[in-house]
């Protein structure tokens, strides 16, 4: 390592840690949850969506019951379909006190972000010979930084395992597919994460790992169902409870295609707030044509050895097929790092500009901090700043498909690997 690496990594770590330190205040300042504190944001992901429902589940209830949640417990937003396995994994951080557990799994989020930065340093050394300790603090740091990593303390997200799932799957479907199909599987924890992404692998020849993770995550699900159904007195009575639960999130002003105040990056909900058009069965047709357009490019890009932009690609139709929020595109860290990386080696070559401009564009919810926003707001409006993230990632998946487009004729056909 040269002595300007040395002082890089210094600056890095220092840079994280002051960071870190930063993003894990909320935790322990964050006041106990009452119903007169319901618009309080620090922590409320994991007071919603981890904490209150795992408490409702072992209290004997259905945490996916939205009348329940709301009768029961100090919670502003239902809970979500979330894999049932959920319930059981997180539940450590649920048994103790309220502000013990928000401490005990901000730190496991942070720890998590650390990972992801170590397993985007991977990816870049697979194509640039760069020192890896110098890469995974860097990246670490800045996404510790960023607005998508801070948010996922702030608010208590569990995206930083499901990053790590997606980031695992992708970067192991071919050396070591057990390990790939068991990051899937927690992939899988948020369905609108699991579905696409085990769709794209299997396309990319990855048909164990895309069967095997999905059956993984049905298998650990599948006693918490059945406990659920037994509790509610049948399976029709369950299904009663998942119509209602999907009913309330399509009406949430944070939840609805058809919101103007939602967040959603997802191509549907992006087309509204961009036209005020979202015509019936419009998230339907985005899913089925995003998935259709990707799973053509990926397979192509896999023959001509482009492994990072088809990663990139494949993280990037995740994230607009179906409803996600800008915090979401996190899963797609390794890949810009190795896209960028790798681009800046081909820089003359057709194509690799425009899947260095994707990165850019992915960028920006990154850099999407509260002065940022606070800017936008001011000059275009409350919607514009709502908007924005969604347009840049719409924006880097469709310069991601021009890359993919002016990259394959450029190479010569390789066999895609299954794993």
């Amino acid at each position: 390592m040269s002595p300007k690496q040395r002082s890089v990594l210094l600056v890095a770590a220092v840079a994280g840690v002051l960071g870190a330190w930063h993003a894990l205040a909320p935790s322990w300042r964050v006041p106990l949850p009452t119903p007169a504190d319901l618009a309080e944001e620090r922590l409320q992901d994991f007071r919603d969506a981890l904490y209150f429902p795992i408490r409702e589940f072992l209290g004997g209830g259905n945490p996916y019951d939205p009348a329940a949640m709301f009768a029961h417990w100090p919670v502003r937003q239902d809970f979500n379909l979330y894999q049932p396995y959920h319930l059981l994994l997180h539940a450590p951080f649920a048994v103790a006190g309220y502000r013990a557990g928000a401490v005990a799994f901000s730190v496991f989020s942070l720890l998590l972000l650390v990972a992801l930065g170590a397993l985007a340093a991977h990816a870049v050394r697979r194509h640039v010979p760069v020192p890896f300790a110098v890469t995974a603090v860097v990246v670490s740091a800045l996404l510790v930084a960023s607005q998508v990593g801070k948010a996922q303390l702030y608010v208590g997200q569990v995206n930083p395992l499901i990053a790590l799932g997606a980031a695992g799957a992708l970067l192991a479907r071919r050396d070591r597919p057990g390990w790939a199909a068991v990051a899937l599987a927690l992939a899988w924890l948020k369905p609108q994460y699991g579905f696409p992404l085990a769709v794209l692998l299997f396309a990319r020849g990855s048909h164990r790992v895309a069967v095997r993770g999905t059956a993984i995550a049905a298998a650990a699900s599948l006693p918490v169902v059945l406990l659920l159904v037994v509790r509610g007195g049948g399976i029709g009575s369950f299904l009663d409870v998942v119509t209602a639960n999907l009913t309330h999130a399509r009406a949430t002003d944070y939840g609805a295609v058809d919101s103007p105040t939602a967040q959603r990056i997802d191509v549907a909900a992006v087309l509204f707030r961009v036209t005020g058009w979202a015509p019936s069965g419009v998230e339907l047709v985005v899913l089925a044509a995003v998935l259709v357009v990707s799973v053509l490019l990926v397979r192509r890009l896999d023959r001509v050895s482009a492994g990072p932009v088809a990663d990139l690609l494949t993280c990037l139709a995740v994230v607009v097929c179906v409803v996600h929020q800008p915090g979401d595109v996190l899963i797609a860290v390794p890949a810009m790092a190795a896209t960028a990386a790798l681009g800046w080696r081909h820089r003359a070559e057709p194509g690799w500009g425009a899947a260095a401009a994707a990165v850019l564009a992915l960028a920006v919810p990154f850099a999407h901090l509260y002065t940022v926003d606070t800017a936008v707001v001011s000059v275009f409006g409350a919607r514009a700043a709502v908007t924005v993230d969604g347009l840049a990632v719409v924006l880097a998946w469709g310069l991601a498909v021009f890359a993919a487009v002016r990259l394959t004729p450029a190479r010569t056909a390789e066999p895609v690997v299954a794993g």
